[in-house]
């Protein structure tokens, strides 16, 4: 059929089941969105590409479905950037559109003309620029399959304005072959008998969980697992909430700001069944002291990823779940069991039970954790910021469920909880989502309080208020001789003020009594709900592994 290429772009994201796309017109996306109008897509028009980027990541993130954003050229590209990597570093399944010049200037040094395809090759999984009206179709089919399988990430389509308005013959194919893709689903059976007989062997066992798992969805596989071969359970940031961690095997999230139990136990470990993690260096501190005794079986969709920090006694490649389930059909008839292990483990989790019962005026950022965590359902979404408000939320708040804990783990991106937690809830509308945030990570995409209240997008922002850059603030405490240099935010702004400017609510909380009935107010008054927790301004986030430690070298605090 002949049509317009903005037109075919539009038919190729209806044919991909896209419902919503974040991003901000420009000059260069015109046609895109002239075509957009009164679509049955719905555009989220975002106060800034970045939080465009983060909202399609958060909507990722948050249904397992391919995040879809787009701006301009230019700084609209450009801005998107921050975006892309920390989908790209996270594994996040997103297709960015950037506006382009016309082919004709391309190189020509045109208003608002710059090179995405050359700007964001290191941080996505692939990229397009169409040549030609008629190979949208294909292109798009491509992107998104790439986007989604395998080890999902971001892929970035440019598209020159006169493509966009051009007129061509199209042709949409139902899948399309990659030549050179092919990522390894199935893992090698050899390998997988070899995995299944070292834990067998193994007298001090433990599964590390990474964001894998959750990617996968294996969380049902794993579960078995480890209550079949009573293996602990220790997770990654990215891991989180992809095994209850309400469960007795349950040690919660190690490494720098980890739970005190899970960084001894993986110390102690003997074997260690890693799943989807990429032992990155926040997870397992200095790697020459990483679980000295211990033999490594590492599973991992992504090749480059096996024995890249860690030595690997026993390498599996391919999709979490489908190896999971066939290491439980071998390993159903040959259990195996070690109650003197259980029982050091069941110790640990007693003795380093971590305190979150404070009474203290200003709050302690762990007692408005416990409140939050009080309220909430299992299935609601929590979504951070990045710094000391997230490793408090990391650490202390308990989840259950995949899906439900979304943060920048491998880029660490400060601004990117609020716009996420956009994304989240225009996933899961029926579920409530809360980005618990620090004040200097807010205020960087605070903007998009006008996207929340314009679109009708319910969000709430539960801001830890000390008025510092609180991590670095620490670091220059504990590392530094309380240096304080370049961190005082001040006490501006009035976060009651800049909700009602905006038209949201917004909420103080000064005392612990205070703190749960703010936060069943802000779920249940059906506007976005902007809620200052002022925290004691020198709180700390403990235990934590200095630089370059070991797992077992915790400061307490």
């Amino acid at each position: 059929m002949k049509m317009r290429g903005a037109k075919a772009i539009l038919e190729s994201l209806k044919r991909e089941k896209v419902e919503v796309m974040f991003g901000i017109p420009g000059g260069a996306v015109i046609p895109l969105y002239d075509e957009l109008y009164g679509s049955d897509i719905r555009t989220i028009l975002m106060r800034h590409e970045q939080a465009a980027a983060h909202a399609a990541d958060g909507y990722a993130r948050a249904s397992g479905e391919v995040g879809v954003c787009v701006a301009t050229s230019g700084p609209g590209a450009t801005n998107l950037v921050t975006g892309i990597a920390s989908a790209y570093l996270d594994s996040s399944p997103v297709v960015a559109f950037t506006g382009q010049v016309p082919r004709p200037m391309i190189g020509k040094d045109a208003f608002q003309e710059t090179d995405p395809v050359g700007i964001t090759m290191p941080v996505t999984k692939h990229n397009f620029q169409f040549y030609s009206v008629e190979e949208i179709p294909y292109i798009i089919k491509k992107a998104f399959k790439i986007a989604r399988t395998g080890r999902p990430g971001p892929v970035l389509i440019d598209v020159p304005k006169d493509v966009q308005e051009k007129e061509g013959v199209m042709k949409f194919p139902k899948d399309v072959d990659i030549i050179g893709y092919n990522p390894t689903v199935k893992g090698h059976p050899k390998q997988i008998k070899k995995a299944v007989e070292l834990l067998l062997k193994a007298e001090r066992p433990i599964a590390l969980v990474g964001g894998g798992v959750i990617i996968s969805g294996a969380s049902k596989e794993l579960l078995e697992l480890v209550e079949l071969m009573q293996l602990p359970v220790v997770t990654s940031l990215m891991g989180k909430g992809a095994f209850p961690e309400d469960h007795p095997l349950a040690l919660g999230m190690i490494g720098m700001h980890g739970r005190k139990a899970g960084n001894f136990a993986i110390s102690d470990a003997d074997v260690i069944l890693a799943v989807g993690c990429r032992f990155s260096d926040r997870t397992t501190g200095n790697v020459n002291c990483f679980a000295p005794e211990a033999k490594v079986i590492h599973i991992d969709i992504e090749p480059a990823e096996i024995g890249k920090n860690v030595p690997v006694e026993v390498p599996v490649v391919g999709d979490a779940r489908q190896v999971l389930k066939e290491m439980l059909a071998l390993a159903r008839t040959k259990v195996k069991k070690h109650p003197a292990w259980l029982e050091k483990i069941k110790r640990y989790k007693k003795e380093f039970q971590p305190k979150m019962d404070y009474d203290d005026v200003p709050l302690m950022p762990q007692r408005v954790i416990k409140e939050i965590m009080e309220v909430l359902k299992e299935e609601d979404i929590v979504v951070t910021e990045v710094g000391q408000c997230q490793m408090w939320a990391a650490h202390f708040l308990s989840r259950t469920r995949s899906r439900t804990f979304i943060s920048s783990g491998g880029l660490g991106t400060m601004g990117f909880g609020f716009p996420a937690s956009i994304g989240a809830k225009m996933a899961r509308p029926d579920r409530n989502v809360i980005d618990i945030a620090g004040d200097g990570s807010f205020m960087m995409n605070c903007q998009e309080l006008a996207t929340t209240v314009v679109e009708d997008i319910p969000v709430v922002v539960g801001v830890m208020n000390n008025h510092y850059l609180g991590m670095v603030r620490q670091w220059q405490e504990l590392f530094f001789d309380r240096r304080y240099s370049g961190v005082y935010l001040g006490e501006v702004p009035d976060y009651l003020k800049l909700a009602e400017a905006f038209g949201a609510e917004g909420i103080r909380v000064e005392k612990p009594g205070e703190i749960k009935d703010a936060v069943k107010e802000a779920f249940s008054c059906g506007k976005p709900t902007v809620i200052d927790f002022v925290v004691k301004p020198e709180s700390n986030i403990f235990p934590m592994v200095p630089p370059g430690g070991c797992l077992k070298d915790i400061i307490e605090g």
